[in-house]
């Protein structure tokens, strides 16, 4: 609960500070007097919430940014698998793809523009750029990390192929992939945006793109603040399916939002053993001394 208190804190402090500013105009460096207060924004906002236009605009954005990201995981985790476990791929496929991975992804527009019939296809293209190499690069660099004593382990027992990839591949790689896909959701937020403000009819980028021609600024920050929420929401989603597919994973490392564990108790020490003093040693010519006894004792002695 604290940390909860803490986290609300924190937002309440920057929106008290982001009021205070704007609302006394202040211009030391920073021009805090074009904002709009957070009074504005939230009466913006209260006011698209109750039009049909807002709800339209992120439906459509959730639909691109879900279909190109999608597309994005299924090529980019089955591409990466494959370049770095075929030297054929690699020769084939790695030349092209690093050249066309430095390209940022907004600049493809109009590639997007000339290739596609519509725009839709072309936000949805541009998307799942986006998001394809981050989660090819993780992919890949997991592949390769993996042990090769698992794969051993798998052929001794009888394994083919298809089993080595389905028990030991996909399952080693996943905290790879995994975060591959955080940061390649994160990347097509900003893409999807960014192309529907070029080349969009709706969403959240052009719709934001729209109040800035008009100088609706509290629009834009409410754009902003959707964009801002929307991709913490599937951020949150990604995150939370990566842990729930890697819960056999060992935690060492600090989880948000986990109770610490308890110390483990330690064990009672032992009790001491009485110890009996051994058997005189046996003279030459003299009884023996090896039966049961003598051994009984000179275990407990040694104990």
């Amino acid at each position: 609960m604290r940390r909860y208190v803490l986290r609300m804190a924190s937002l309440a402090v920057a929106l008290g500070l982001w009021q205070t500013l704007t609302s006394l105009n202040v211009d030391l460096w920073l021009r805090f007097s074009q904002f709009p207060t957070v009074t504005d924004v939230a009466r913006a906002f209260a006011a698209r919430l109750s039009g049909p236009d807002y709800w339209t605009d992120l439906t459509d954005s959730l639909t691109r940014i879900l279909t190109g990201f999608l597309l994005a995981a299924v090529l980019g985790v089955a591409t990466g698998v494959l370049v770095a476990r075929s030297r054929l791929a690699e020769d084939l496929l790695g030349p092209v793809l690093e050249v066309i991975r430095p390209i940022p992804a907004i600049a493809l527009v109009p590639v997007a523009i000339l290739l596609f019939p519509s725009n839709e296809q072309g936000i949805v293209f541009i998307t799942c750029t986006a998001a394809f190499f981050p989660v090819l690069v993780s992919t890949r660099h997991a592949v390769r990390a993996l042990t090769p004593m698992w794969e051993e382990a798998v052929r001794t027992m009888g394994g083919g192929r298809w089993r080595i990839l389905g028990s030991v591949v996909l399952p080693g790689a996943l905290p790879g992939v995994f975060g591959g896909l955080s940061v390649g959701i994160g990347v097509s937020w900003i893409c999807v945006i960014s192309a529907e403000m070029i080349s969009g009819q709706y969403g959240v980028g052009y719709r934001t793109w729209q109040d800035y021609t008009v100088v609706d600024y509290p629009g834009v920050f409410v754009g902003m603040v959707t964009i801002g929420v929307l991709g913490w929401l599937t951020s949150t989603a990604v995150e939370l399916l990566g842990r729930r597919l890697t819960r056999w994973l060992p935690r060492t490392a600090y989880v948000p939002g986990a109770r610490p564990s308890r110390p483990a108790q330690h064990a009672r020490p032992a009790r001491p053993v009485k110890r009996t003093p051994a058997a005189p040693a046996a003279t030459p010519g003299g009884p023996a001394s090896s039966g049961p006894a003598s051994e009984e004792a000179r275990d407990e002695h040694l104990v």
